[in-house]
């Protein structure tokens, strides 16, 4: 983290402002380790390879620290060869490339930076955070980078002033919390009035779907040891993936076997190779089962959430993981 962002960052618990002590700074401005302390005096929290750590530990999150540290650069187009992560923020968020530069952004949930990558191409600043030990994997993805301010923090406790952000992103986080709404209802006050939010959510969908068949399993998985889950998925994945797309050929089976079987087989909807198709399968699919916490919505719910804070030009709609949200602050 660069030293000129302690001055925007505040202590979780109070509010108050954070001084930088015992610090080991590079010539490049970037805090390696050090503490920040509550100008109160009764609080510190460490930064540990260059990110400062608000929480403990990654909670109920872990699971996300253990996939994105594992398949860290899965996801990121300049590892990739695609566009899909930057056509998925862009197209999602309605906002443009011109629109983001010089603007400052709280990111809420970075996984592996997939979506920081975008933002900081477009010339932002952004200030990014996660429950979990994913922000090493961003970091590792992303940093150092002057206009990158990553912390690992709570959703519901952010470190950073009231008002202070010209635009918050929340893509991919909101329906793994405890208290999805609540979750949501924490970012509304850190916009600046006239600021833009984008978030998206699971949607409730039939029981009888790709996408739902990990609600059959999860009672079970979110409790097993993780490595076991990865185990399994890393041994059936890659030979089932041929057997799920011949019967995908067949109109029956192509609604009932996906829904029996969790696999989330890219084949045919991802521009990447055979190779890629096996690994994002494995990793979608471990993070669907693994999850402490998966709550998906309904568009009504999200739009009445949105109307409940008072924000403006609210637009909820199908799309992306499910349902996609934007507004205006007013």
């Amino acid at each position: 983290m660069q030293e000129r962002f302690v001055e925007n960052l505040r202590a979780p618990s109070s509010g108050n402002r954070l001084v930088l002590e015992d610090a080991e700074v590079g010539s490049d401005g970037e805090i390696k380790q050090g503490r920040l302390v509550d100008a109160s005096g009764n609080v510190s929290y460490e930064i540990v390879n260059h990110i400062p750590r608000f929480v403990p530990n990654s909670a109920y999150t872990s699971s996300f620290g253990e996939q994105w540290n594992r398949y860290r650069r899965t996801q990121l187009d300049r590892f990739n060869g695609t566009t899909l992560s930057r056509d998925r923020f862009y197209s999602g968020t309605g906002w443009s490339r011109d629109e983001l530069r010089g603007q400052r952004i709280l990111e809420a949930g970075c996984g592996a930076g997939r979506f920081t990558e975008v933002m900081l191409e477009a010339g932002a600043e952004v200030y990014s955070a996660d429950y979990s030990t994913a922000v090493d994997a961003c970091w590792a993805n992303n940093g150092p980078n002057k206009s990158l301010c990553l912390v690992q923090a709570d959703l519901y406790k952010l470190p950073y002033p009231l008002e202070f952000f010209d635009k918050v992103f929340c893509y991919g986080v909101l329906q793994h919390t405890p208290d999805v709404k609540g979750a949501f209802m924490s970012l509304v006050p850190y916009l600046k009035p006239g600021g833009k939010i984008a978030i998206d959510v699971y949607r409730k969908m039939p029981w009888t779907s790709r996408w739902t068949s990990k609600y059959w399993y999860r009672p079970l998985t979110k409790r097993l040891p993780r490595s076991l889950v990865h185990q399994i998925l890393a041994w059936y994945i890659p030979w089932w993936i041929p057997i799920d797309n011949f019967f995908q050929r067949i109109p029956v089976a192509r609604q009932i076997v996906p829904a029996v079987v969790p696999c989330w087989n890219y084949s045919g909807q991802l521009p990447v190779s055979r190779e890629q198709i096996k690994i994002w399968a494995i990793l979608d699919t471990f993070d669907a089962l693994t999850p402490a916490y998966d709550s998906p919505q309904s568009a009504d719910t999200v739009q009445s959430w949105f109307e409940e804070a008072g924000l403006a030009a609210i637009e909820v709609h199908a799309g992306g993981n499910g349902i996609i949200a934007n507004a205006r602050k007013a």
